[in-house]
């Protein structure tokens, strides 16, 4: 049976229509892939346990328009990249890299794939589709020395330090900068165990600190166990990335918290609403994204006062954590006088400053 010729133009009109505008319509309520890469496990605090509640976040606020999914304990080096690939073959247009040290696995497999996005935690390297994002950690940091350097009985302080990169540096100098604001004459010493997550090697450098004579601790890392250490000897610390009062209460003298949710719904909502650009992203206590939390009221009411004078300060710009004249534990001049550093002087950090012990490892 022939088909009338109106029939046939209709036919093609839908087909045509079909292809212009029902295709993209289609497409664009396809959700997007939404993936996060952890260098640890979830667990219950520390740095993986904080991203992962930001996943959560972007879950309950984009719902629907968004399938997101998580990968822990993925090792840096050549398991990250695999990771990475595999996540972009199963079309993921975003992925969050929460190490540092997947840096350059990032930059290599976003190379091979200039549609999908990356956003990568502390790194300094970017690319047209790489944008890096970081908190300003070390400003509560500050405070956390404000609080160390005005409880301290012995003036030692330990560092438990997970891996000698700079944002680790920039957390460790401004806590002994905020604890010689205190007390002149307080140290710093740092056992650095070569890791983001290791409860055993964290459990050591915390003995060894407390052995050498510190009476607070402070973390890099990403579990409460030198916290526990230190409750378990007497001795005061600090939590860090999540609140890790619950697990050594007696212990605890607040906890440095990075809160990645606003910016983790940010940078989603840049690549829905096709705005999403390349860059260097750092949010401090300014856009709510870090904070000393659970500091106790057995902390001097004149140690809280100074800490809330510095975190309002912070938190308005009328007080910088660097400011010259600013000197290495070499005695060598860092920063001049009168001057502030830039983010270029901190992300690329490589040094002790006055009053940490030793040396920087090469």
């Amino acid at each position: 049976m022939n088909t009338p010729p109106s029939a046939i133009s209709r036919r093609v009109l839908l087909a045509a229509l079909g292809s212009s505008v029902f295709a993209p319509a289609l497409a664009a309520t396809q959700p997007l892939k939404v993936a996060f890469i952890y260098p640890g496990p979830v667990g219950e605090a520390g740095w993986t346990f904080a991203h992962d509640a930001a996943r959560r976040a972007v879950e309950d606020h984009f719902g629907s328009r968004v399938v997101v999914t998580a990968v822990p304990d993925v090792r840096e080096g050549a398991d990250a990249e695999r990771v990475l690939r595999d996540l972009v073959a199963q079309g993921n247009g975003l992925v969050f890299a929460t190490s540092f040290g997947y840096m350059d696995s990032v930059l290599k497999v976003a190379a091979d794939h200039p549609a999908v996005r990356f956003e990568h935690a502390t790194g300094f390297k970017t690319a047209p589709n790489v944008r890096t994002y970081d908190t300003r950690s070390y400003e509560p940091a500050y405070l956390a020395g404000l609080v160390a350097g005005g409880t301290t009985r012995s003036g030692v302080l330990g560092v438990v330090g997970a891996l000698p990169a700079p944002a680790v540096l920039n957390g460790i100098n401004a806590f002994t900068l905020g604890a010689r604001a205190m007390n002149p004459e307080a140290r710093v010493r740092v056992v650095w165990i070569n890791a983001w997550f290791d409860p055993p090697r964290e459990t050591d450098a915390a003995v060894s600190l407390l052995n050498q004579g510190s009476d607070v601790l402070m973390l890099t890392t990403d579990s409460p166990a030198a916290l526990q250490v230190a409750e378990r000897q007497g001795k005061r610390g600090f939590g860090l990335s999540s609140d890790m009062g619950r697990f050594a209460p007696k212990a605890h003298l607040g906890s440095i918290v990075n809160i990645w949710v606003p910016y983790c719904i940010k940078a989603v909502g840049d690549v829905l609403g096709d705005r999403w650009a390349t860059g260097h992203a750092w949010w401090g206590m300014k856009e709510g994204a870090v904070d000393l939390v659970g500091v106790p009221s057995d902390v001097p009411a004149a140690v809280r006062d100074r800490v809330a004078t510095a975190r309002s300060g912070l938190r308005d710009g009328s007080l910088s954590v660097w400011q010259g004249p600013l000197l290495d534990n070499a005695d060598k001049l860092v920063l001049p006088q009168g001057q502030m550093a830039d983010d270029a002087f901190l992300r690329q950090m490589n040094f002790y400053v006055k009053g940490v012990e030793g040396r920087v490892p090469g």
